[in-house]
């Protein structure tokens, strides 16, 4: 609840992205970040403005050619809204928790998947909505497979048009 120390804290952050893992002072932190405990605290530490402005700049200075993929709830309408492609995926509620749930009880976990949508939807800063130029891709009946097929068919698309 201190936001002063919260926005110290994201200041001093650095991560390195590196094969597919997350590091942070040296450690691989890639599985401890989906940890419901972190995905429920982040949610609440959003809305902390200097937070935003401090993840805003870690996640600006991530783009750099051949390009990257970016995943989070504003990346499309806040972070990255000149990319030339953005998808918004989205399930039925009933998926969501379905896939979430088998996720965490794999880690022994439990969430309230329902809570978070609601609190990010209705934030102030950067609420969680497609961006007007987003590609809306619901994955109720797909599995990541498809999902990955359909979304580098619209990227082929894309560089096509552009």
């Amino acid at each position: 609840d201190d936001a002063q120390a919260l926005t110290a804290a994201a200041q001093g952050l650095s991560p390195v992205f590196e094969g597919g893992r997350i590091l942070l002072d040296g450690r691989d932190v890639t599985t401890a970040i989906r940890a419901e405990e972190v995905s429920s605290a982040t949610s609440r530490v959003a809305v902390v403005p200097g937070v935003r402005a401090a993840l805003f700049a870690l996640q600006k200075n991530a783009a750099r050619l051949p390009g990257l993929v970016a995943d989070g709830r504003d990346m499309g309408t806040v972070v990255f809204p000149e990319a030339p492609l953005k998808v918004f995926m989205t399930a039925t509620a009933r998926v969501r928790a379905e896939r979430r749930y088998c996720q965490l009880l794999e880690r022994g976990e439990t969430a309230d998947l329902e809570e978070r949508d609601r609190r990010d939807s209705q934030r102030a800063t950067a609420p969680l909505k497609p961006a007007e130029d987003a590609r809306l891709l619901d994955t109720s009946c797909m599995g990541i497979e498809e999902v990955v097929k359909k979304v580098l068919e619209w990227w082929d698309e894309t560089k096509k048009l552009s």
